[in-house]
């Protein structure tokens, strides 16, 4: 127990440094977040006492679920049925104290019934005890060494996969015990040996299993009160019932009489070190994955703590090198038990522990009971659980993100092959089409009306994608001016030399290429030798044409190159938004700016096409009403917009240095233009406003601050403003942009507040 001293959970640690788990409640609730938490007395009400109703009900929920599944599990992976109990026991009980989960029960896994039948066949059942021992004590070093989420990087339709193939050999297995026969010792000699079975008369049997599934399918389908029973439950109970009562003679289940001195003793297997450590291997990985998954899958199904990926996977190993040495099946976390869990309300990972504690009593003083089902209700219960495995759900998903190929190879691989060896069939697929992905690329050649020819490549550029560019480019006309555009997010060495080859040809044939690289760097640092790629911020580039340091540019020929570089770079991203925006507008903003070139709307609220109605004018003035001139454009813009618009917020936005500020503060400095010291009348409230505060410094910041703050009560004046205000349909808000700090500031009337 001392390895786990170095696990923590929550930035706190769970083992103490004797080595010993702190005394206490195996997962205590967290803290009252002060005075709006419960209470946390244990008097009735309070969070303890809440907690521990729901983890007791929750535990009683679980038990009627893993029994049967337990001993059809034993059943499924020829091993002792006792061996499925011993095993619900200790995932219960030393998986809920050790692992990382609050919720997640452990027991005997289907996943795992297909490796412990083929270890059960090769070395018998002791030696199969002592290679879960083993896989117990690699879990543990793997927990111990944090490696828990390296699992979660295989594929997701491998896992799928595997998983269903698991499903279809246990239900063509598990389908001959219901018809009253033996399962034969591969998955396709079931399917073979499956029409004599069928043949053969074995009525009572039969009828047993097929009363059990009747009640599996028709359970769900049930009245919610009805379904308080487990279907597992209801189902075996159902068999069960019938066959004692009108006295079947069926097999049934039998345990030991004595089922502590059952334990079996491990005992180390005869054969090689390498297959014997490949079945270890397998049983640890197979059992860690499918645990770590249903870990992260139930982690959704409760607001408690969070999952701590690598103390759950040492407490695998824990549950698993105990179950092994006792004489139990693998320990594995069942997605089955762990959603029953949730859903019945536990709170914490006492519930897991009651529920081992209920198993072991009920395995104790039940046996009798217990050794009245019948082997075909089990089997039936195992053959919808592994009909259930094919997931149809996981299948679409899969298929969603186009790996159905992985998922059906890797499904087919373990039905016909075995576990083991579909797994790899899977991997080996998933990397193909990795491959296959990172070697497409997209190549784009548009010839231009100028005659020059626009090439645009997309994608990442290795040297699996070499021969796709270099097919593209031997298409480009000869002799042009070639505009390559790399939007690349990858290059390699063979995709830099690639490009410079095919650069250099054309250029020596007569032809000019110009090579820009729109997101990093990778084709220039890569022809200097330099280390690594440099970012280019997106900003500086968009305004390349529009720089002032541009000089040897004129005005034209500014805008015809900026226009150019959004038909390459810009238009083809917002191609699709300005299409659904084509047939009408519908901004909920009216956002009244500044004429000024320095301030750029879209750009300090993050908004793009279609969001913002935008207004500017000299100083972001809003005329009062009855002030207003009547072919005033600025109160027309508020009309249509409050008229037509679904307009919910009208902002008005100022800004640092402002010239029409500047002009208000500095009378007659606009006297030989009649037309803009007419307009600026209209700013004379702002400066009546600022006068009437407390002098500070720097008059032309807060005049500009006051001067918004005008202009929300100059709509104000606005009887439609006014009502739509009063009514709660519109907000109005105000803010300063500071150029210098390139900061966005909120003001309300009382104070500005930075964002």
């Amino acid at each position: 127990m001392a390895i786990f001293k170095h696990l923590r959970v929550s930035g706190s640690v769970v083992a103490q440094g004797d080595g010993k788990l702190p005394a206490g409640d195996p997962d205590p609730p967290p803290a009252a977040d002060g005075a709006h938490g419960p209470p946390v007395t244990g008097e009735p009400g309070s969070t303890k006492a809440w907690t521990w109703r729901g983890d007791f009900g929750a535990s009683l929920v679980v038990v009627l679920i893993a029994v049967p599944l337990s001993l059809g599990i034993a059943v499924a992976s020829g091993a002792p049925l006792v061996a499925g109990l011993i095993s619900a026991v200790v995932g219960g009980i030393v998986g809920g104290l050790i692992g990382g989960s609050a919720v997640q029960v452990s027991g005997p896994a289907a996943g795992l019934t297909v490796i412990v039948a083929g270890l059960v066949q090769a070395y018998g059942w002791a030696a199969t005890c002592a290679i879960v021992a083993a896989a117990g004590v690699l879990q543990l070093l793997l927990g111990l060494f944090r490696v828990a989420r390296a699992a979660l990087a295989v594929s997701p339709a491998v896992i799928h996969g595997m998983l269903a193939g698991v499903g279809v050999v246990i239900a063509l297995s598990q389908l001959h015990i219901v018809l009253g026969g033996t399962p034969q010792s591969s998955a396709l000699d079931n399917l073979i040996e499956l029409p004599g079975q069928l043949i053969r008369n074995h009525t009572l049997t039969v009828a047993t299993g097929l009363l059990t599934l009747a009640v599996l399918i028709a359970w769900p389908r049930l009245p919610t009160r009805a379904r308080v029973i487990p279907a597992p439950l209801a189902a075996i109970a159902a068999g069960t019932g019938v066959a004692a009562v009108l006295g079947w003679d069926v097999a049934r289940v039998d345990l030991p009489a004595d089922p502590l001195g059952a334990l079996v003793t491990p005992q180390w297997p005869d054969g090689s070190w390498t297959s014997i450590a490949g079945a270890v291997i397998a049983v640890a990985l197979v059992a860690s994955v499918e645990s770590l998954l249903c870990a992260v899958a139930v982690d959704r199904l409760h607001d408690g703590r969070r999952v701590n990926l690598d103390r759950e996977l040492a407490g695998q190993g824990a549950a698993n090198l105990t179950a092994g040495l006792l004489g139990g099946l693998p320990v594995a976390g069942v997605i089955v038990r762990s959603t029953a869990n949730a859903k019945a309300g536990a709170r914490s990972r006492r519930s897991t522990v009651m529920h081992g504690v209920w198993v072991l009593a009920l395995a104790l003083a039940a046996a009798p009971a217990i050794e009245l089902i019948p082997l075909g209700a089990l089997a039936a219960l195992l053959v919808a659980i592994g009909v259930q495995m094919v997931n149809l759900a996981h299948m679409r998903g899969v298929h969603q993100h186009g790996e159905l190929p992985v998922y059906l190879l890797t499904m087919a691989g373990v039905v016909a092959l075995g576990l083991f060896e579909g797994v790899l069939i899977g991997l080996g697929c998933a990397l193909l089409l990795t491959i296959r992905r990172l070697a497409s690329i997209h190549v784009r050649v548009t010839p231009e009306l100028d005659g020059s020819v626009r090439v645009a490549v997309d994608g990442s550029l290795t040297f699996l994608s070499v021969p796709a560019l270099t097919r593209a480019l031997t298409a480009v006309p000869a002799r042009a001016v070639v505009d390559l555009s790399l939007n690349i997010d990858f290059m390699d060495h063979a995709g830099v030399t690639a490009i410079d080859d095919w650069r250099t040809g054309y250029e020596r044939a007569g032809g000019t290429v110009r090579i820009d690289e729109m997101l990093e760097q990778w084709y220039a640092p890569g022809k200097s030798g330099l280390p690594r790629p440099v970012r280019r911020t997106p900003p500086v580039r968009n305004r390349a044409a529009w720089h002032p340091l541009a000089t040897t540019l004129s005005g034209r020929r500014q805008l015809e190159e900026g226009t150019e570089e959004y038909q390459s770079k810009v238009a083809p991203l917002v191609r699709p938004l300005l299409s659904e925006l084509a047939h009408g507008q519908r901004p909920t903003q009216l956002f009244i700016t500044c004429a000024d070139s320095r301030l750029v709307p879209n750009m300090i609220t993050s908004s793009g096409p279609g969001d913002l109605f935008t207004v500017r004018n000299v100083g972001n003035l809003v005329p009062r009403h009855g002030e207003a001139d009547p072919n005033d454009s600025t109160i027309a813009a508020i009309e249509y917009a409050l008229a037509v618009l679904p307009i919910r917020t009208i902002t008005v936005c100022g800004h640092s240095a402002c010239g029409a500020m500047d002009a208000l503060l500095t009378p007659g400095s606009a006297g030989n233009m009649p037309y803009l010291s007419g307009w600026l009348r209209h700013g004379s409230h702002s400066l009546d406003r600022l006068s009437s505060r407390p002098d500070g410094p720097d008059r032309l910041d807060r005049l500009g601050r006051e001067n918004v703050l005008q202009q929300l009560e100059n709509l104000r004046t606005h009887p439609a403003v006014a009502a739509r205000e009063a009514a709660g349909e519109l907000e109005l808000c105000g803010g300063y942009f500071d150029i210098a700090e390139g900061r966005l500031h909120i003001l309300s009337p009382a104070a500005p507040v930075t964002v």
